[in-house]
């Protein structure tokens, strides 16, 4: 799905909408893109002169991306991030990189859902860990 697709799930909207495009797999996953344009907010000041993707908008990356999955059960649903664990950041994830997300849901508890994500940019591991969030909203 395009952003216009992504945009019918998820609340964000630029500048924080962090997923270009993204899919279901077969196994019940998702894999999600985005490309670092480099006149991104985040880039500003980190760092001047050697530009590199925070740590955290990666994992704000990785769980738009995750979030695509929960299509049908979002319906009128916040999705808030309620943990991050065993994050590790492998590669440095630069302006004009684009970085492949591949998601899965490990186990869920509505309004909880626990997921595993992994980001990378030619084929390197650039960033990898756990995280959960709770739908809100809507009931």
């Amino acid at each position: 799905m395009n952003k216009a697709g992504i945009e019918k799930i998820l609340p964000h909207r630029p500048p924080m909408l962090l997923v270009d495009d993204a899919e279901l797999t077969d196994d019940g996953g998702a894999v999600g893109h985005y490309t670092v344009r480099g006149d991104e907010f985040f880039l500003n000041g980190h760092f001047p002169g050697n530009p590199v993707v925070p740590g955290v908008m990666l994992c704000e990356m990785m769980a738009q991306t995750c979030a695509v999955m929960l299509a049908g059960k979002a319906d009128g649903k916040t999705p808030y991030f309620t943990s991050l664990d065993k994050v590790k950041f492998r590669n440095r994830v630069l302006p004009g990189d684009t970085i492949e997300f591949r998601c899965g849901i490990t186990r869920d508890r509505p309004p909880f859902y626990f997921a595993r994500g992994e980001g990378y940019v030619r084929g390197k591991l650039c960033v990898e860990g756990e995280f959960s969030f709770a739908l809100m909203g809507g009931d």
